[in-house]
This record gives structure tokens, C-alpha cells and sequence, in this order.
């Protein structure tokens, strides 16, 4: 557990003292704040749909966005910039774990992007003083976001152990979970009832619907951790691999 931990806060720390976080973080507040006040703007329109904000802010075109292009850039390096470097050979010859430095990595992206989405949770305080929000709709929209971004930056993770270069690692996560994100298109043409099941289950498009709009199902729960879990353990494959080489 000390070796994890250790991995934890080292990825994390180098998180905050690299340029690349803080621009990450001023381009995704930016963003969101302006996509945030369009969309109070379009609703106090009376001539507009009645709705909740927070209804358009996730899961809408900058959400995706975000998500696609942000995610390969937090992890391109995670693993990728050791290998190139040579440091991960120094780090394997420490008491610890393919799995714990997977691991340890892994959950310092995670928090680094909690810490990315937790001043939007402002927007929010900001409508109360306006209205009412409905805070567990609220919860479930931000529980989708937490738990889509732990998928995906998992596969950014396994992504950049494939490789030595970070900028082939991004792609590399971009170009998965771009197919993963297409697959929500794909539900909606296919004829077959038993692949449009299987589609459906793994539409992230359609998991962010419903996340929004406060629905939590059990069966979503189990496609993220799951997914999470098996790209890491790739990932933790891939590393061990790459030591007896």
C-alpha cells in the first residue's frame, strides 16, 4: 500500500508543477463557463423550452469535447514518458508491483480530473442563490462524469503503456475512445435486436442520458468498473512485458 501511495502522490505532484495542467484547467473552466452561460442565457428566454441547465451541460457537443480531447493529453504521459526516459526501469527495481504503479498512476489522473471538474460545482451554488436545484439529479450527473472519466483515462493509461511515445500514446487513447464513444451512433442504426442490446449497453452516449437526468443503474456501475479494471490489468500486462525485454 506504501508503494502505491508513494506512485500516487509522485503523478499527482508532477501534475501541478507541469505547465500542461494549468492549461489544461484554464482551457476546460474557460470553456465551460462560457458553454454554461449560453445555456442560462437560452433558457431565461420565455420564447425557449423550459428545462435545467445542468440538463444541457453534460453530455451536450463541449462536454464530449472535453472529454476526447482532454483525457489523452492528461495520460499521454503517465507511463510513456518513463519508458522513453528510462526511469521506469529504475521505479521496476523498487519493492513494488506492475499492478501498483498502474494503479498509482491511474488514480492520480483520476484526482487530477476531480480537481478539473470541481469548480463547475460553483455554477451550481451560484443557480441556488437564483432558484432551486435538484442536487441529487446534480450527483448523478457528476457521477457520470466521474465514472466515464475513470474508463477513459484507463484506457488512456493502457494506451501509454503500449509505447514510448506520448504523442502516439494520446492518439492511441484518442482514436479508442473515440470508438467507444461512436458506438451510441451505431445502436441507432443497427436491425438485429441482440446487437442493439449489446450496443446499447455500452453507449456511453446513452449512460451520460441517463446520468443527467438522475437515473443510476446498477448495470452502468458494473460496465465502468469493469471496463476500468480490465484496461488496467492490460496495462499492468503490458508493463511486465516490457521489464523482461
Amino acid at each position: 500500500m506504501s508503494a502505491l501511495w508513494a506512485t500516487f502522490v509522485r503523478e499527482l505532484r508532477a501534475y501541478f508543477v507541469s505547465p500542461l495542467a494549468y492549461v489544461i484547467l484554464f482551457f476546460l473552466l474557460v470553456l465551460d463557463g462560457i458553454v454554461f452561460s449560453l445555456i442560462v442565457s437560452f433558457l431565461a428566454d420565455p420564447r425557449n423550452p423550459a428545462g435545467r441547465p445542468f440538463d444541457y451541460f453534460f453530455g451536450g457537443f463541449p462536454f464530449w469535447l472535453i472529454v476526447l480531447f482532454a483525457i489523452p493529453v492528461i495520460t499521454m504521459r503517465l507511463v510513456a514518458e518513463e519508458r522513453k526516459t528510462g526511469s521506469i526501469e529504475v521505479l521496476m527495481t523498487a519493492p513494488v508491483t506492475e499492478g501498483q504503479v498502474v494503479t498509482g498512476k491511474f488514480l492520480a489522473s483520476l484526482a487530477f480530473w476531480v480537481v478539473l471538474w470541481l469548480p463547475t460545482v460553483l455554477y451550481a451554488v451560484v443557480l441556488e442563490a437564483y432558484g432551486e436545484v435538484d442536487w441529487g439529479t446534480l450527483g448523478a450527473g457528476y457521477l457520470g462524469v466521474f465514472l466515464l472519466g475513470g474508463f477513459f483515462l484507463a484506457i488512456g493509461v493502457m494506451a501509454s503503456a503500449l509505447t514510448r511515445n506520448q504523442i502516439l500514446a494520446a492518439v492511441g487513447a484518442f482514436a479508442l475512445t473515440l470508438v467507444v464513444f461512436f458506438v451510441g451512433f451505431v445502436s441507432g442504426l443497427v436491425d438485429q435486436p441482440l446487437l442493439q442490446q449489446v450496443t446499447d449497453y455500452v453507449s456511453v452516449i446513452d449512460h451520460m442520458d441517463e446520468f443527467r437526468r438522475g437515473i443510476v443503474d446498477t448495470r452502468r456501475l458494473v460496465y465502468y468498473l469493469s471496463g476500468t479494471v480490465l484496461c488496467l490489468f492490460v496495462a499492468g500486462r503490458a508493463l511486465e512485458d516490457k521489464k523482461w525485454r
